[in-house]
């Protein structure tokens, strides 16, 4: 067996795309199943109830990635800390990183949880939601919002796991969890005969499954860090180690999930009509799955290089830093750029997966089109936050993290569908995308010259 020494050695001496691949792969497979637990559920909810069902689902995104924005907190700040800090070859302080983590995870859970079961029906009005999509929403978070809490213990320690040396037992980790999800959706959907709520409860399963596996590697002694019992508890100097790092994702989360609600309020306002909003909210679900597979995709390469990032820089290798960037930078530019031909050439194939509705299809057909032709910049974006999240470059990582939304797509949705009606959302979406892009390079090539500067100096 490896030790904990070869473990993180290679980091700093193996060829790099050997490396990227070791690292990458797995959280890709790691990623791409995040992508498939929600997928998976709105294709079988969107064949097997029907149009209002997806639609119903779609009004649950700003709830659920509100949730989920708080395990980004902590997971990509957690397994951020622990790279370095093993790349400093400081395995204490890793391990107190990883005992605060989990105090810090309870804590959150607590916060958002209560108030999400307590205001739900409130919150789901409020988002655009119809007499005719509400209740498939209720009927879904009931189960998913208490939920939460397995989903992430499973996410966020995963990721910390991969940090620290085991990207494919993470990756092993996650798949079980995949694969369960898919098979208890089949069985409560088609079987009982549960509906949308199968689907919760197959998630949730899964989930509980998966969290019990990451949690457990953890306890184990020849693990590169362990759970201490001495390092849990409340201590702010790590908990804000953790925090300042996972404060881009996080916020990306918050952003994303008030462009959610942007997104169904807008249908709801601008749509000639409330049933033709619905299938307009619906379109968007269908949207953001597809466009999820492409941004799991991308994060999971961006994840594979973070352990190769982290560890190089805090040990000074910068020429191996900026190759690794560039490597995962084409990878991922190139994966946008087939997403966005796919939705211009394939969407009506696309959508045919999600629904059997003829109307929705169309909608969704023509929408996919609109909404994702800018996504060819999306992979550098997303690469780029990640490269400036993984060196602890917080504040660009969090300037850039949330350009998309502030920066762009908000300030573009008071403008465009005033004029253009619902088709104004779908263009600021793809206008946004490009801007960020943009944005993106001119930040990496401030912190490429930053570190030339620090190898020239003796």
């Amino acid at each position: 067996m490896m030790d904990h020494q070869e473990r993180t050695r290679r980091l700093s001496e193996q060829p790099l795309r050997r490396l990227l691949m070791h690292y990458a792969i797995p959280a890709t497979v790691g990623t791409m199943v995040t992508a498939l637990y929600n997928v998976v559920d709105r294709i079988f909810i969107g064949q097997g109830v029907g149009e209002h069902a997806i639609a119903g689902l779609a009004l649950t995104f700003p709830i659920t990635i509100f949730l989920q924005a708080f395990g980004m907190l902590i997971g990509a700040g957690a397994s951020a800390r622990v790279s370095i800090l093993l790349g400093r070859q400081d395995r204490e302080g890793a391990e107190r990183i990883l005992g605060q983590a989990i105090v810090l995870t309870f804590i959150t859970q607590l916060m958002t949880i209560i108030p999400s079961m307590i205001w739900m029906r409130e919150l789901l009005e409020a988002f655009g939601g119809s007499e005719r999509t509400i209740p498939y929403a209720v009927d879904y978070l009931r189960i998913i919002v208490p939920g939460n809490i397995l989903m992430t213990l499973c996410f966020s320690y995963n990721a910390v796991m991969r940090a620290s040396g085991y990207p494919t037992k993470a990756m092993y980790t996650m798949l079980i969890g995949a694969v369960l999800n898919t098979l208890l959706d089949a069985l409560f959907i088609y079987g009982f005969g549960w509906g949308i709520t199968g689907a919760a409860w197959a998630t949730v399963i899964a989930m509980a499954v998966s969290a019990a596996f990451v949690l457990r590697h953890f306890f184990l002694k020849d693990s590169v860090i362990r759970f201490r019992r001495r390092y849990i508890g409340l201590s702010w100097a790590p908990m804000w180690a953790i925090a300042s790092i996972g404060l881009s994702p996080f916020a990306v989360q918050l952003l994303g999930s008030l462009v959610s609600v942007l997104f169904n309020r807008s249908f709801a306002i601008y749509s000639p009509s409330s049933h033709e909003a619905d299938l307009a909210i619906g379109a968007y679900g269908i949207i953001s799955s597809y466009a999820m597979v492409g941004v799991m995709l991308m994060l999971g390469i961006s994840q594979g290089m973070q352990p190769i990032v982290g560890y190089n820089y805090g040990a000074g290798l910068y020429d191996r830093v900026r190759r690794t960037f560039l490597m995962c930078a084409s990878i991922n530019t190139l994966v946008g750029l087939v997403i966005a031909l796919s939705a211009l050439l394939l969407s009506p194939f696309i959508v045919s997966a999600f629904t059997q509705s003829e109307t929705l299809m169309l909608v969704a057909s023509d929408a996919l089109s609109k909404c994702l032709v800018g996504f060819a910049f999306v992979g550098f974006q997303i690469t780029a936050t990640q490269f400036l999240q993984s060196l602890g470059v917080v504040q660009r990582s969090f300037v850039l993290s949330i350009s998309r939304q502030t920066f762009f797509f908000i300030p573009l949705l008071l403008v465009m569908p005033p004029r253009l009606g619902v088709d104004g959302v779908w263009y600021a979406a793809a206008i946004s995308d490009t801007c960020s892009g943009i944005l993106g390079m001119l930040l990496i090539g401030w912190q490429m010259r930053r570190m030339m500067h620090q190898e020239m100096r003796p």
